[in-house]
C-alpha cells in the first residue's frame, strides 16, 4: 500500500465533496474507499510492529 495512493484519494475526496456536496453518493463512496485504504494501512503497520517486537524477544 502506498501513502501516495492515500493522498491521491484524499484529494479526490475533497474535490468530489466540493463539486457534488458532502452528502452525495459519489462523495460517500470516495470517503468509504479512503477509509478502507486507511484501515488496511494501519493493519499492515500494526503487523510490521508485531513482527519487530517478536524479533527482539
Amino acid at each position: 500500500m502506498s501513502i501516495n495512493r492515500i493522498e491521491t484519494l484524499r484529494l479526490k475526496l475533497i474535490e468530489t465533496a466540493e463539486k457534488y456536496g458532502m452528502n452525495s453518493v459519489k462523495t460517500i463512496q470516495c470517503s468509504q474507499e479512503l477509509d478502507t485504504l486507511l484501515i488496511e494501512e494501519m493493519r499492515l503497520k500494526r503487523e510490521a510492529m508485531k513482527k519487530q517486537e517478536n524479533l527482539r524477544k
